[in-house]
């Protein structure tokens, strides 16, 4: 193959392919190769390898034969100068190609014979698509499966369990802050840095049972990292912690019939995951709090609500 390679290196670009060159282009294209794959492998212009596989798909041939009626109105180099243009260029229609394309060669050729040209070269689809790189078209693919995703987020992406506050502190520099430890449960207690401190008098927090959401991705506020989040109701003018059922202890899910599902591990805040979830967070005219309907239920124990907040929303 580093023979043909060289053999290819040092081929005059003008010159007739000969039928060994034109066989290889072919058993090449056998092997699955793309026309872009070919053409740097074999040094030729796109446009050759293109030209070759689509004689050889119409006739079955590789020969180069006489051609019948008036002759090709684009030389090789011309070809290649539309070929560039085509995939440089983000432009909306074939004339506006031709008129880039007449600009960049001197070649005076219609939108007609453009549009010919460059189907023969293998352009399919949208003008305004050709310049799409190979890297382009790999991030859409990779685009597809997040934004297929994005439409299937719920609230069971959620990690929510019952804590309880084992102690709660004042931030010295901060009157609208509280540092509370929780017990979720878990081997050790999760520091929560909470801004209820105008709402709720810190009195109310101690050995207070809550709603935690666990995965949120831990932030640093007053140099304390936070590792969970409170779930309150909010009106505009009230705040109230959501109350989890009679008999849950630290450490019971918190679920929601019709909405299974394992919870992440921590939020993508790039996806924008909890924003998503929190549009659909309220509490109904019991003060029950909900997901689009669905109670926040700590199985065999009962669901969580508000003391006296109804069709609020939940953050």
């Amino acid at each position: 193959m580093l023979k043909c390679n060289l053999l290819f290196c040092v081929m005059g670009r003008r010159e007739e392919l000969s039928e060994f060159q034109r066989g290889t282009i072919v058993g090449c294209h056998l092997c699955k190769k793309s026309v872009r794959e070919i053409s740097a492998l074999l040094n030729l212009p796109r446009s050759t390898v293109s030209a070759v596989i689509l004689k050889w798909k119409r006739g079955g041939i590789t020969t180069a034969l006489p051609r019948s009626g008036r002759p090709h109105k684009l030389r090789e180099e011309d070809r290649q100068v539309l070929e560039r243009v085509a995939l440089e260029n983000c432009l909306p229609s074939v004339e506006a190609i031709a008129t880039e394309f007449q600009a960049a060669s001197g070649a005076k050729v219609s939108p007609r014979t453009v549009r010919r040209e460059l189907r023969e070269m293998g352009f399919r689809g949208r003008v305004s698509t050709y310049n799409k790189t190979r890297g382009a078209e790999k991030a859409e693919r990779e685009q597809a499966p997040l934004n297929q995703d994005k439409a299937k987020v719920d609230v069971s992406h959620l990690d929510l369990r019952v804590g309880r506050v084992i102690s709660a502190l004042q931030f010295a520099d901060a009157d609208d802050l509280h540092m509370l430890q929780v017990d979720a449960g878990e081997a050790s207690q999760r520091t929560v840095v909470s801004k209820l401190a105008e709402h709720i008098p810190l009195d109310q927090m101690q050995n207070r049972m809550v709603v935690l959401l666990c995965n949120l991705k831990p932030a640093m506020m007053r140099g304390v990292l936070s590792q969970a989040a409170i779930m309150c109701a909010h009106s505009t003018e009230k705040v109230e912690v959501l109350d989890p059922p009679s008999g849950a202890v630290p450490g019971d899910r918190v679920v929601f019939q019709g909405f299974p599902g394992k919870p992440d591990r921590e939020l993508d805040p790039e996806r924008k995951v909890w924003e998503q979830i929190q549009m659909d967070l309220y509490t109904n005219h019991q003060c029950v709090a909900t997901y689009k309907g669905a109670a926040f239920e700590v199985i065999s124990k009962g669901v969580c609500r508000a003391q006296t907040l109804s069709n609020t929303e939940i953050k």
